[in-house]
């Protein structure tokens, strides 16, 4: 009961920090506009957070105090100034009230409209500088997995890249990758340094599939992770992938573990961790961890944790290779001359050729290939002509000892990636041979059948964890050919059951059961299961001028994603699915507020950047709005007809409240 009382005080107390952190944003924006208004003595009738039906009010001289029902903004109600009355602007009878706003000149108003925005930059640059000098724990500039045959992958970006600087933007987070990725116009220059600190100079076009669901530009990498088990609040249960050996660790792993060491050497990167257990595949690990004390008073002590290897899950089925779809640039293979749309049909090393796939699974060319690094082989290949015909070419190269953490295919459109020579190709749900008594072959299946779909379903008694689904169903068509996404599913959640639709011929489909069993001689690469936690550092200010700095230059930043941000999406290179309205919002300063006040800070900050920014576009009922009709009256010397204010409020008016419907729609149906 004590603990469920500290939690449910620790997330009311969340829920609090993030009224009162948005209820400051809009209380600046608008105290900018009161504090202006009262200077140049306007008659300031209301000053209101919120809109519509008043909650609360109180009246001191001849201002009234309001909060109003709804949360997602508030105003300040001048007299000659009101978005639902824009006749007063124009109306000779309240201009002629010295105190009224129409009757100030146009510097005097536009100081007012002006105001708001101005607040909000500068108490961004407050947030901003609050979060800098406590500091706050964010993701390096590290990469930590390529996705197969995207641009980084084609570009020959590995695993421990560190990324400096963007078409000459200083990079200080993987966050700033990200945002520089997807409010990209084209091509990017990308520089840093590489694992072993060597520089690295790169050109990476990013490219948005809309084939595969991309609602932005990427260019195919994720963050670093840490040597350490996951400590995360949908985690507290299962610190492993159940079915795998990390689930059976003895004694069992527990949030929050440091893998210091594997089979007695030191780890102190999850590069480092990465290669120790490629290296250790087939073999027991002694996994060397530091715990953290249950009680403050006690000291972290050191645990020793065996962990079996874990054998890959077979069923019989040698399926077609498919066409090399990317080529990694300076790798063996791109030095040998290997090019995207060739087909590997062999394997020839130490006077031995094998063919693809009777002799070779294609799930096991890049396991076969790496055993062979340092060796120099030969690769057979089928290219087609220009003139419709195909010639076989054989090829030298050397493979590399290169492994990745996870096996390839983790996403549906992902290929299998050989690394070791650099190449990405497909595997076709096409039977070419099946194994005498595998699996496959006791469930029936025949070569020369085709594989038209997978069901692929967790027991009935099977505990969903969120970000899990109980059934995951993949049909093979023209878009979908690729077979490598349900090899990955098949050994990352070995508790799944398997059922095939197959057909002969195009005909006679029949659904069987196919039941994988372990392989005896090979075994996943790295994970075994674990979950680990993204690599972390802390982005902290050594003195309070150096924090206001970084916050000067954070909100600079930030502006200017902004104004990118919204040319991404008029081009078309941005989704407009990639907008949050307020529920969007508030679940995010949710779970800033849970991360702690610097986290808060930062991201009160960028709402007070973009409140700013979107406030002062040139939209009618907004700042900006305002803005441009003084500008026209400084120029033409004389106030807008009271017809065309009136239009062009009812138009804003109008826009604005469709992109609320058209946000709250994105929160509710899009992003659940």
């Amino acid at each position: 009961m004590e603990i469920l009382a500290l939690d449910l005080f620790a997330n009311f107390a969340s829920i609090l920090y993030v009224a009162l952190g948005l209820g400051l944003v809009i209380f600046f924006h608008e105290l900018g506009h009161f504090a202006v208004a009262k200077w140049c003595d306007v008659n300031v009738e209301r000053f209101s957070i919120g809109f519509g039906p008043i909650i609360w009010r109180y009246k001191r001289g001849e201002t009234e105090y309001a909060l109003s029902a709804i949360p997602f903004g508030g105003y300040v109600k001048m007299l000659g100034q009101d978005d639902m009355d824009p006749s007063q602007m124009s109306s000779e009878e309240i201009a002629a009230d010295p105190r009224s706003y129409s009757a100030k000149t146009v510097r005097q108003r536009m100081a007012i409209i002006s105001a708001g925005v101005i607040m909000n930059i500068i108490t961004a640059m407050m947030f901003f500088a609050i979060a800098f000098k406590f500091g706050y724990n964010t993701s390096p500039p590290t990469v930590g997995h390529v996705v197969t045959a995207m641009p980084a992958f084609e570009q020959g970006v590995q695993r421990g890249y560190r990324i400096k600087q963007i078409n000459d933007r200083e990079i200080r987070t993987f966050s700033d990758i990200l945002r520089a990725t997807a409010l990209s116009s084209g091509p990017l220059n990308i520089s840093g340094v590489d694992g072993n600190d060597q520089p690295f100079s790169l050109v990476i076009a990013p490219n948005k599939d809309d084939r595969k669901g991309d609602t932005r530009p990427r260019i195919g990498i994720a963050p670093s992770l840490s040597p350490k088990i996951w400590r995360h609040e949908t985690m507290q249960k299962f610190v492993y992938e159940r079915g795998r050996p990390a689930g059976n660790a003895s004694p069992e792993l527990q949030n929050g573990d440091l893998i210091t060491r594997v089979n007695g050497r030191d780890i102190e990167s999850f590069v480092d961790l990465v290669k120790a257990m490629s290296d250790f595949r087939s073999e027991e690990v002694i996994l060397t961890v530091q715990r953290t004390a249950e009680k403050k008073s006690e000291e972290a002590k050191t645990v020793t944790v065996t962990l079996k290897p874990q054998p890959y899950r077979e069923t019989g089925l040698r399926l077609e290779i498919g066409k090399i779809v990317a080529v990694a640039k300076g790798s063996p293979a791109d030095k040998a001359g290997i090019r995207m749309g060739d087909k590997i049909t062999q394997v020839i090393a130490g006077g031995q050729a094998r063919q693809l796939a009777t002799d070779i699974d294609p799930l096991r060319l890049p396991e076969e290939l790496r055993k062979l690094a340092g060796e120099e082989i030969e690769i057979e290949v089928k290219r087609e002509g220009a003139g419709g015909g195909s010639e076989t070419i054989t090829l030298k190269l050397t493979p590399q000892d290169k492994t990745n953490w996870l096996p390839s295919g983790i996403m549906p459109t992902e290929p299998t990636a050989a690394d070791s020579i650099g190449v990405a190709y497909s595997v076709l749900p096409q039977v070419i041979q099946v194994i005498p008594d595998s699996p496959a072959d006791k469930a029936g299946i025949q070569s020369n059948d085709k594989i038209e779909s997978v069901l692929l379903t967790f027991p009935d008694d099977y505990e969903l964890e969120s970000q899990q689904t109980k059934e995951i169903k993949i049909e093979f068509d023209d878009k979908l050919t690729d077979w490598s996404y349900i090899h990955w599913v098949i050994q990352v959640q070995p508790l799944r059951q398997i059922k095939l639709t197959v057909s002969r011929g195009g005909e006679d489909q029949r659904t069987v059961d196919l039941a994988p069993v372990k392989s005896e001689d090979w075994f996943t690469a790295s994970d075994r299961g674990l979950r680990l936690e993204p690599a972390n550092r802390l982005l902290v200010a050594d003195n309070t001028i150096e924090a206001m700095q970084m916050g000067i230059n954070y909100t600079h930043n930030a502006a200017l994603d902004i104004y990118l941000t919204l040319r991404s999406l008029f081009s078309g290179r941005l989704s407009a699915k990639e907008l949050h309205g307020p529920i969007g919002i508030a679940e995010v300063a949710y779970k800033f507020s849970q991360q702690g006040l610097p986290d808060l800070c930062l991201f009160l900050g960028l709402l007070s950047v973009n409140l700013a920014v979107l406030n002062f576009l040139p939209i009618p009922v907004l700042d900006g709005g305002h803005m441009v009709f003084l500008i026209w009256e400084a120029v033409t010397r004389k106030k807008p007809n009271a017809r065309v204010l009136m239009a062009a409020q009812v138009v804003g008016f109008v826009f604005v409240v469709s992109l609320m419907v058209f946000v709250l729609y994105l929160d509710i149906f899009v992003h659940r």
